[in-house]
């Protein structure tokens, strides 16, 4: 079955990188587009990054000239880089792929950042 993985989340000062990874397994990873998502506390859920199979990217208007999405086929994962991190980007990242009219999610990864 689907499963994804995410990885990478952490505490980080304002200001700061992380790399987030996103692990895929059960279909053909390559075939799909993959995207990134966020939850804050008290928040819903929202778009942050997505990437094609081709490898076209789009990114939510808070996160763009910061995030990085890209992905790599032969380790079936998708990698979000973040940059100048600010305190409004601390929530829960998670990994989705949509595959025969189903959205799949990972478990999240949690991104805090505080000074």
């Amino acid at each position: 079955q689907v499963q994804l993985v995410e990885s990478g989340g952490g505490d980080v000062q304002p200001g700061g990188s992380l790399r987030l990874s996103c692990v895929a397994s059960g279909y053909i990873f390559s075939n799909y587009p993959m995207g990134w998502y966020r939850q804050a506390p008290g928040k819903q859920r929202e778009f942050v990054a997505t990437i094609s199979s081709g490898g076209n990217t789009n990114y939510g208007d808070s996160v763009k000239g910061r995030f990085t999405i890209s992905r790599d086929n032969a380790k079936n994962t998708v990698l979000l880089q973040m940059n100048s991190l600010k305190p409004e980007d601390t929530a829960v990242y998670y990994c989705k792929v949509r595959r025969w009219s189903m959205n799949y999610w990972g478990k999240g990864t949690l991104v805090t950042v505080s000074s």
